[in-house]
Parts: C-alpha cells; sequence; structure tokens
C-alpha cells in the first residue's frame, strides 16, 4: 500500500512546504483507519533526495549478497519454528505464545515500549508487529537474541503510527 503524507503530498518534504492544516491531514489520514493500519507491518515515510546526494551515495550492497542474507535468515526462522514443534514458518505468522517465547526482551526495552504506547499511541498488535520485525532484523543479521538497537530500529518502521497521533493533536 503506499499513499501520501496528506492531501497535498508535501508533509515532511525538504524543499516545498506543506499546504495542509493539520486537521485537513488528520481528516486525509484516518480515510485508511487505525485497525488497517495495524495490519500493515512496515510504514516507511520516504523523503525525496536532491540529486548530489543520490550522486555522492556509497555502492550499497549487490542484490545477491542480500538475497543471499535474506535466504540464510528464512533458512534460521524456518528450522526455529520446526524445532519449536509449530506449523508457523516465518516470524511474521508468530501467534502471542511464539512471539513471548522467540522475542525476548533485552534489559532496558521494557521501559521503551511502553513510552511508544502510552506517548506515541501504538497499540498492542503495533508493538506485536515490532517485536516480529526486530526479531527478523536479528535474524538478518545473524544475532540469536534480540537486541535493543534491533527493536529500536523496528519501531522507526513503524512511522505512520507516531505521526497519525501526533498530527491529530
Amino acid at each position: 500500500m503506499a499513499t501520501q503524507p496528506c492531501p497535498c503530498g508535501y508533509l515532511g518534504h525538504d524543499v516545498r512546504e506543506c499546504s495542509c492544516t493539520p486537521l485537513q491531514v488528520h481528516k486525509y489520514r484516518a480515510k485508511v483507519s487505525g485497525p488497517i493500519m495495524d495490519r500493515i507491518d512496515l510504514h516507511l515515510q520516504l523523503s525525496p533526495i536532491k540529486f548530489k546526494d543520490w550522486e555522492a551515495l556509497p555502492k550499497g550492497e549487490t542484490s545477491e549478497t542480500v538475497a543471499k542474507r535474506v535466504a540464510a535468515a528464512m533458512e534460521l526462522q524456518r528450522e526455529r519454528f520446526k524445532r519449536a514443534g509449530t506449523r508457523t514458518r516465518a516470524n511474521a505468522f508468530m501467534g502471542v505464545k511464539e512471539l513471548r517465547e522467540h522475542c525476548r526482551l533485552p534489559d532496558g526495552a521494557s521501559g521503551l515500549l511502553e513510552t511508544a504506547m502510552n506517548k506515541l499511541g501504538f497499540s498492542a498488535r503495533s508493538l506485536d508487529k515490532i517485536l516480529k520485525i526486530a526479531r527478523t532484523i536479528a535474524d538478518l543479521e545473524g544475532s540469536p537474541e534480540l537486541t535493543k538497537p534491533h527493536i529500536i530500529e523496528a519501531m522507526q518502521y513503524r512511522a505512520l503510527d507516531k505521526t497519525t497521533e501526533l498530527v491529530a493533536e
């Protein structure tokens, strides 16, 4: 799913100014209900890039390298759930019991998630998505345990949870 950040399309743009009122932005975003947004795993807000910045970007990983890392993470997940004797085959499909078992919170992460829920308006479903995403980030790194940086990175992929609540205020 793709959508503009606001009716004019320029909210958060580096060069062009948004002409929308906070109420217009709220009404625009309210067209997609909270429960539907909760079910979308990754929310990304992309900004345009200037040509000189694009030109200066370092070469990233090749598609082949990324594909190998993804395949290794997928195999790790299949093995994890096979050992657990569950029908689940990927982090995205974990239930609550599996979440608690395979996404144990590292020290200091409870307070971080509590803040996300209480101050940023994240739902319980959003927190579960964050943990599933964090588990996948850890798998891509080959890390057997979740770390606080995994959770922080995963929280960044829930951008619309945060901005919708903040715009509404």
